[in-house]
């Protein structure tokens, strides 16, 4: 074994010139999805992702898959043919197949959980504990759409949707976008292959807890602290205007709405005029948004006005008080 506990997925020496990526995902009824916002298939769809998402944070290739279900009475042989649909419609386009899984009776809902296999080149896997102080901090794609997406389903289920600003039909096109991107997130695959290939990336992990709570784990694992620039934070034009509509601050839906499944990755200075380029040639959109500093600075928020702030954690967090975390609000880490 070369890495185990501590990343998004255990890496172990296989075949000469290449290294076995695996990572796991439970996921519980009432804990990680509802129900009532989302279908069997974008459960499984999403359920999916949460795991891609991990061998992309590793640089790796995703290959098979085993799914173990634990289905109630309630529940009918339709709505799991559903469940492995979109499944399999998040993974058809990695080419990952399905090899085996087991399925359970059970009392109290719907339980679901999947192993993902994948691989890496030797030596080019992404891992969490090397960014070193000077590096320049970057994320791939916008932050805090999932979690507006979430906050309409919610509101929707209340009939509270916020009207937004502008035409109907941009405000309806903006709904349909924060709801997409949280009910199916893209797994930054292409994106964390580059990295790893061209050695561009020094650390990394992929966004399901919140930036500032993953930022956290990256800092934790390589010794170091972070300084983020609220003003260079990626969002998205329907992210922006979902924010002014429900009155709420769009760095907050950027800091701590897990879910995105984007890459946080730390690079060195010198290597940034050729991650500009990579991104030019290949159309992937990566962000510079903060820097690595020592350990002692701890992690601080830089404002637009120059003044800077402890960075609060505020992420989701396992085993909290059960009865805080709302339905729904989050999936499998």
């Amino acid at each position: 074994m070369l890495r185990g506990i501590g990343d998004d997925a255990a890496v172990i020496r296989s075949s000469p010139g290449r290294t076995l990526l695996l990572t796991t995902d439970l996921l519980a009824e009432g804990i990680h999805f509802d129900l009532e916002t989302a279908t069997f298939e974008d459960i499984g769809y999403k359920a999916a992702v949460a795991n891609l998402s991990d061998i992309a944070a590793m640089g790796g290739t995703p290959r098979y898959m085993l799914v173990a279900v634990a289905i109630p009475p309630s529940r009918t042989s339709a709505e799991v043919e559903r469940l492995y649909r979109g499944l399999m419609r998040a993974c058809r386009p990695y080419k990952v197949e399905l090899v085996g899984g087991d399925t359970s009776a059970s009392r109290h809902g719907l339980f679901l959980s999947i192993t993902l296999t994948g691989f890496a080149q030797a030596g080019l896997a992404l891992t969490r504990d090397g960014a070193r102080v000077g590096d320049l901090l970057y994320v791939t794609g916008t932050l805090g759409d999932s979690l507006a997406g979430l906050n309409l389903l919610v509101t929707g289920r209340k009939r509270r949707i916020p009207a937004g600003g502008g035409s109907n039909e941009r405000h309806r096109q903006y709904l349909r976008y924060l709801v997409d991107r949280h009910l199916h997130p893209t797994p930054r695959i292409k994106e964390g292959q580059l990295l790893a290939t061209h050695r561009l990336a020094t650390a990394a992990i992929d966004l399901s807890d919140g930036l500032s709570g993953d930022l956290a784990h990256v800092c934790e694992e390589s010794g170091v602290g972070a300084e983020i620039e609220t003003t260079a934070l990626p969002l998205s034009p329907a992210c922006r205007a979902y924010a002014a509509a429900s009155r709420t601050d769009p760095v907050r839906l950027a800091l701590t709405g897990g879910e995105d499944y984007e890459l946080l990755f730390t690079i060195s200075p010198g290597n940034r005029a050729k991650l500009d380029r990579l991104a030019q040639r290949t159309g992937c959109r990566f962000s510079r948004i903060g820097t690595v500093r020592p350990k002692r600075f701890g992690l601080r928020l830089r404002r637009g006005n120059g003044s800077l702030r402890r960075l609060a954690i505020a992420g989701y967090q396992h085993f909290q008080d059960l009865r805080t975390i709302p339905q729904g609000a989050a999936w499998s880490r």
